[in-house]
């Protein structure tokens, strides 16, 4: 993998889902910034591994409020090695307290997960339209990105969003390994939402389960 020219920006993006992190890596590469300038992991303790030597401009991550190193903890590490980092958090419980701790540490936007394509792509639009106020050089690039998907002819990159966790409650019907079952809890652990079943004793990640 080539490393990503001084002038690049670089993007770092953190969750416990791979689906999340296919998807944001397909929307970046839509809005023209190259495959290279734009890491992935599944965890914050192997994306600051990776961030203290890639040094990333802006860190899109999961809250991770169970991990050892939380997504704004990672953040604050980033930040020694690149103080103009900026911050971008992800979800699945929102409170007015997570809110105000969002809001303190600097981040873009906060989003609930799970969220729909549209959702994210209009976000990191509307994030990517702020920091192209505070940097010249992307904001030209981008309104070149944005000309030239609009031009005659031209179709824009296709984006597919992978599967993600479903919304569930406890007393939803679901089918997981081709059985049907009954939700009995839902959690998150370490980022991921996870499930506890009526007929299974380990948890079941989310996004392996189908509603009925």
């Amino acid at each position: 993998m080539s490393a990503p020219a001084n002038n690049e920006l670089r993007f770092l993006v953190v969750d416990a889902l791979a689906g999340v992190q296919t998807f944001a890596r397909q929307l970046l590469e839509g809005f023209g910034f190259p495959s290279h300038s734009i890491r992935n992991a599944g965890d914050t303790a192997s994306a600051l591994t990776i961030g203290l030597e890639f040094k990333p401009d802006f860190l899109i991550t999961d809250w991770f409020p169970k991990a050892d190193l939380s997504g704004i903890a990672l953040f604050q590490r980033l930040k020694t090695v690149n103080p103009g980092c900026r911050l971008a958090l992800l979800s699945f419980e929102i409170t007015p307290a997570h809110e105000a701790e969002a809001a303190a540490a600097g981040s873009r936007f906060l989003l609930r997960k799970p969220f729909t394509a549209d959702d994210l792509k209009t976000t990191m639009r509307r994030s990517l339209e702020q920091l192209a106020q505070e940097r010249p050089e992307l904001a030209q690039r981008l309104n070149a990105v944005m000309k030239a998907q609009q031009g005659p002819g031209h179709l824009p990159p296709k984006i597919v969003l992978p599967p993600l966790p479903p919304q569930l409650r406890a007393g939803d019907k679901v089918k997981y390994e081709g059985q049907s079952d009954t939700v009995q809890y839902v959690v998150v652990r370490s980022g991921e939402l996870v499930v506890q079943l009526k007929n299974k004793t380990e948890l079941i990640p989310a996004h392996k389960l189908q509603r009925l």
